[in-house]
């Protein structure tokens, strides 16, 4: 008999999920609506935001925060490249650069000591990513920035539930420490709605902003023309974007929001457990967690030994019925970033295709990280059979 399909991810959906959509759909009112606003409001309150704004992905929320920040064109926006293409295309789709520094390969996430030498006189904003659900040191990070009167987004898409030690206190990311946190509600999150996304900041004056510009630039929401007793002319008074979430996605996340605690507790469980399976298997990196933070475990990715084969070890794993993704993306060597001018690195003057000794510990991350299957209710007889794979596979290469 063949062994059960393990998949890398699975959306923790129910009957609660199809119960809410249905309210949403027999309510007669299916775009942005009530849904919407009571999950914002639901989702300020788990996180300790001032404000949450949803729109319609991740992406969109990134955009939204870096045209808030500030971030306009000939302007740089320091980040990773070692991220979902999404990232950098943010900064790109405000006009502005973005320059690339390398990550520390013990977490995934910006090495802070790299921060302060790709400023430069155009730097308007860094943008910090908590890398598959692993915080990025905040603190590191916003005291350059402070210093350097430079703005902080940060890109959350896959941090829902992660938490930082901050003044002693261990807080939600999405809690505003930078400036704008932005939230992804793809279905490889903890939180899905298909598809969808969530700002998170402090600032009311970014807040409104980001409901105007959410939907095209409407002086006046649709839910206030449509209450309203009287004839109501909007205006458009700014430039805006077809950026808005559901009421239907909204219900549905609403329902997901509840799962959170449960999910995060049980992905810790497995993350625990793969760190014990995976613990003597000789050369393999296995993800650091440090004692100021707490991830999510949104992905558990691993660093194979140097001269194994990522594909290869890929590919039988595959063929045993167990899917697995190659380490996270590296933007710059994407022939959308081949062009001369569209990014650059820490190093003036420096933009190879690939082999930049300034981004090598990101390259070796894409080329030897393995993001092994982790999701709710994975069964400990699947943990044992992947790690397994995972040190039979490494054991003959090393």
């Amino acid at each position: 008999m063949s062994k059960e399909f393990v998949p890398v991810a699975r959306p923790h959906l129910g009957r609660e999920e199809v119960a809410a959509a249905e309210r949403a759909i027999l309510s007669g009112w299916v775009t942005q609506g009530p849904e919407v606003a009571a999950f914002e409001r639901e989702f300020s309150a788990y996180v300790d935001a001032p404000h949450a704004c949803a729109v319609s992905s991740g992406t969109t929320a990134l955009h939204l925060a870096l045209l808030a920040v500030g971030v306009r064109p000939g302007d740089e926006v320091i980040t990773v490249s070692h991220s979902y293409i999404a990232t950098a295309n943010s900064i790109r789709y405000c006009g502005a650069r973005p320059v690339f520094v390398d990550i520390d390969p013990a977490t995934y996430n910006i090495d802070p000591g790299k921060v302060e030498p790709a400023i430069s006189e155009h730097t308007r904003a860094i943008l910090c990513v908590h890398q598959m659900g692993m915080p990025c040191d905040l603190s590191a990070i916003l005291d350059i920035a402070r210093r350097r009167g430079i703005a902080v987004v940060e890109d959350a898409a896959c941090a829902i539930g992660s938490e930082i030690q901050w003044q002693g206190q261990w807080e939600k990311i999405g809690k505003p420490h930078g400036d704008v946190a932005c939230f992804s509600f793809h279905p490889r999150k903890l939180l899905t709605t298909g598809d969808g996304g969530m700002l998170t900041t402090s600032s009311a004056d970014m807040d409104r902003k980001f409901r105007l510009w959410r939907q095209h630039g409407m002086s006046v929401p649709d839910t206030v023309r449509h209450s309203s007793p009287e004839v109501v002319f909007e205006s458009y008074p700014e430039l805006g974007f077809n950026y808005r979430l559901t009421d239907i996605q909204a219900a549905i996340g609403r329902e997901q929001l509840k799962r959170i605690p449960g999910a995060v507790a049980q992905r810790r469980r497995s993350a625990a457990r793969y760190r014990e399976l995976l613990s003597g298997t000789r050369g393999l990196l296995l993800p650091a967690e440090p004692e100021w933070a707490r991830s999510n475990w949104q992905s558990y990715c691993i660093g194979l030994p140097e001269g194994v084969d990522q594909r290869e070890v890929m590919q039988k794993m595959l063929d045993e019925g167990i899917a697995t993704r190659r380490g996270v993306m590296c933007a710059h060597l994407e022939r959308a970033y081949a062009e001369p001018g569209t990014w650059r690195c820490a190093q003036a003057g420096c933009q190879p295709r690939c082999g930049c000794p300034n981004l090598a510990e990101s390259e070796r991350a894409q080329r030897q990280g393995l993001i092994l299957p982790l999701f709710s209710g994975i069964p400990d007889d699947q943990l044992k059979r992947i790690a397994s794979a995972v040190h039979r596979d490494c054991s003959a290469r090393n």
